[in-house]
Parts: structure tokens; sequence; C-alpha cells
């Protein structure tokens, strides 16, 4: 197990059988918390429970037991989680600080609650997240509209009250506040076009910019908002803007009670939609970024780089610098084994396009059209003083992109061709240079497991 043909290297993915949205990611006393939505019966979609694992550094993960089964009001949704460090809630019995995990009971999606609606509910633990429990009085939020879900929950600490945005239907969401996570008032409600599910909300600083700080929200699809937020309401300034160009994100959430001294905003994804044939496993998340709030020229934007971790994974390097690119091919000889970090910077020069084939898969710079494509997506980028930056994440069957400082990003699944681990530069059209390129041969995460 772990070494199976397609399972991921240093992506996380179930032991066995389906997973989808990443669900309550929270720190807490040297320790992250991922839980799953997880079917522990099946390879597909179904009997959703919330699995659970632990890391000490976001790479290497330990599975452990479920936490939330199914229960009388429904099969276990997604949602979010907290550390309730003001003990608001009373549920504090020792002096471990409680964990309090917010969660959709989907009514209606098992026999046991026929009949039954979506409401939100509370679970905790108070021994540092090794057992946990359900709220005796749940659900603590009714159904508001059929099918209401998906809960994030932060801590507002200039009105000292929580808040929650909860998916409601079609493109809508609310806002609801709460000094103690029981008791929920509706403040107000937000429409995102083209967007559903899961959503986050988070301050940001602004990048080089001191004591600026705006607020964003972001939907299940990356899409997101950049305003202020006055503890009643979210006011967009911007319009909704794309977080990211590739074909399988989904379900965005970011970790909290990330300490001050790290002060990260920790974003984890599930990659829906990827095949993995013949696996005792279903789906994977994607590798865990950092977000930026940057200024452009356009307007406040999120950028999304690897989060610095990777590093522990580095094993041997390859380096090239000022390397003269003719239209055609290049394959680099080196890097073998098909887990990567390659990190590359182009001059296109009079090449119409360049890029990096990672595996078989293209990721092309259009020098003309100033899009960066790559397994079918398209994004729009333009050159940094003349130069295009690639970042690309290689594992067994993902392909995460990030340009120019991760202001552009393409989350991606694919099935490699049998026996494809090379890595190529290439140009068409014209002469290029590659400036620099570092490929970082990767080790597995899962070794010990």
């Amino acid at each position: 197990m772990y070494r199976e043909k397609y399972r991921p290297q240093f992506h996380f993915s179930a032991r066995q059988n389906w997973l989808n949205d990443p669900n309550g990611l929270v720190y807490y006393n040297g320790t992250y918390h991922l839980f799953f939505q997880h079917n522990p019966s099946g390879l597909q979609w179904g009997n959703m429970t919330w699995g659970h694992a632990t890391s000490r550094d976001l790479i290497r993960w330990r599975q452990g037991e479920h936490v939330l089964l199914p229960d009388r009001l429904g099969t276990m949704f997604s949602g979010s989680a907290v550390v309730d460090w003001e003990n608001t809630g009373g549920f504090q019995t020792g002096p471990e600080k409680p964990i309090v995990l917010i969660y959709t009971a989907a009514g209606g999606t098992s026999p046991e609650s026929e009949g039954q609606p979506f409401t939100q509910c509370l679970a905790f633990s108070v021994d540092g997240g090794e057992t946990w429990q359900k709220y005796a009085e749940n659900p603590v939020l009714g159904c508001i509209r059929p099918g209401n879900r998906d809960p994030k929950v932060i801590w507002h600490a200039p009105t000292r009250r929580w808040i929650m945005t909860l998916y409601l239907d079609g493109n809508e969401f609310a806002f609801f506040s709460s000094p103690d996570l029981k008791t929920w008032t509706h403040l107000h409600d937000l429409t995102a076009p083209e967007s559903i599910e899961c959503p986050d909300f988070f301050e940001l600083p602004v990048e080089d910019e001191p004591g600026a700080r705006k607020w964003v929200w972001v939907a299940s699809n990356a899409r997101y908002y950049v305003g202020e937020f006055d503890g009643t309401r979210f006011t967009p300034e911007q319009e909704l803007l794309t977080g990211d160009w590739g074909r399988n994100i989904y379900a965005c959430q970011t970790y909290s009670d990330i300490p001050r001294l790290d002060g990260r905003r920790i974003q984890l994804t599930w990659m829906n939609g990827g095949e993995y044939p013949g696996m005792p496993f279903n789906q994977q998340m994607s590798f865990p970024c950092e977000l930026r709030l940057v200024r452009t020229p356009q307007g406040l934007r999120l950028a999304r780089r690897p989060i610095r971790e990777i590093e522990n994974l580095y094993a041997r390097e390859h380096l090239w610098e000022d390397l003269a690119l003719s239209p055609g091919e290049l394959e680099l000889q080196g890097p073998r084994g098909g887990l990567y970090d390659i990190q590359a910077q182009f001059e296109a020069g009079s090449a119409r396009s360049v890029g990096i084939i990672a595996c078989g898969e293209p990721i092309t710079y259009d020098a003309q059209a100033h899009t960066l494509t790559c397994l079918g997506c398209t994004a729009p980028l333009e050159a940094s003083n003349g130069q295009v930056n690639l970042r690309i994440l290689v594992d067994r069957t993902s392909l995460e992109v990030y340009a120019n400082g991760g202001l552009v990003s393409m989350t991606s699944c694919f099935l490699p061709q049998e026996g494809a681990d090379q890595i190529s530069a290439f140009a068409a059209g014209g002469e290029a240079t590659l400036k620099t390129l570092r490929i970082f041969d990767l080790l597995s995460a899962w070794a010990g497991a």
C-alpha cells in the first residue's frame, strides 16, 4: 500500500475508497488536522463520513479512525473546524482547548435520516483531537433552504464573535454570527455568479503594503471576492475573480489557527475528477499552497505557491543556466522517476511559444497570445520584464503549474503515458533562452507509511 502504480507520492489520498472535500482544516499543538469527505465502504461517492489524518509538516500524513459517522440527522457532509481558545462554547473540561467541528448533517441521504432536512451541527474534542463527540443538542442551525450546507466558521476578534459563511442554493450564500458556536444570527446574503458550495473566508495582508489588509471570500471552484468586512457585512470591492485555471480544483479550504509566528494562509483543495484505474483508492488532495494577496496593475489578486515544506522531499538537484532553445524539443538528461519540482525562467525571444514537457504533457506559454496552456486548459499570462517564470509540481497523477509567482495557477490531474518520466524544454517559431532551470527529484512522502 502507498506504492501502487497510480498512488500520488506527495499528495494526500485516503488509504482506501472514495475521498472528496477537505474538511475541518485546523492546526493545534504542533499537529495539522485534515478531515475529509470519505466513503469507508466503496470507491464511489456516497455514505459520507469524516475521515481524519494528521501531520507535523503537511507533507507526511497518518490516517486515523473516522471521527464523524452518519446518524439520525443525516450523513456527514462538509464543514470546518476551529480551536475555541476562549471556551465560548463551554466544552472545555481539562487543560486542552476544545477543537470544534462545524458540519452539515445531510438529512434524507440515508434510510436512518429519511425526512430530515439539511442542518448545521457541532462535534468537539477536549483531548487535543484524540477523541470526538457530537454535541447533544444538534443541530445548532436549522434548515434555511433545502440543501444548505458546507459551513465555514472563523473567529472575528474585533467583535469577539464567530462568523459563519454558508452555501444556500443556486449561487447564493449567507453570513451568520454567534457568540458561542451554538446560537446563530443571520447577517446577510451574498451572490457569487457561477459558483456553488464550500465557501471560505479569511483576512490577508496586502503584500509590500505595511498595515494594509483585506478580506477574501472564496467559493468551491476557487473563484473569489476581495473586499472589506466590518463584523456584520462583507462588501466585495472587485468583481468575482478566477483563482485557478486548471481542470481539477474544487472545495478550496484554508487552515484555521495557524500560529501567528508562522502567519501563513495555507490552502488545500480536492483534485476532483482524477482517474485511478485499478487502484484501491479514488481521488486525491492538491498539494498545500500558501496564499498571498498581491497588488497588480489590474487590482488585488491572490497568488498561490507551494508551501516551503516541499523542500523536505528534495533529493537530487539538476541545474541548467542560459540554455539556448532552437525550434524543437530538447530532452534534459538526468531527471528520472516522475516526481519533480520544476522551476523554469524563460525569455521567449523571437519564439512564438516556449515551454516544458513533463512526463509527456506540454506546459506551453504562447508569447503572441499571452496565454499559458496545460492539459486542455488556458489561462491569460503576461510576461514580466520580458520573462516568464514557471513552477511545476509533477506527481504520479497530477500536474500543478504556478506562473509568475503564482498569480496564475493551474491544478490538474492526468494519467501519464507508460514509462513517460522525461522532462524536455522546447521552443516553436523562433529562438528562446531558458535562463534558469532547476529540477528537484522528489522523495515519496509515504516512506515508512
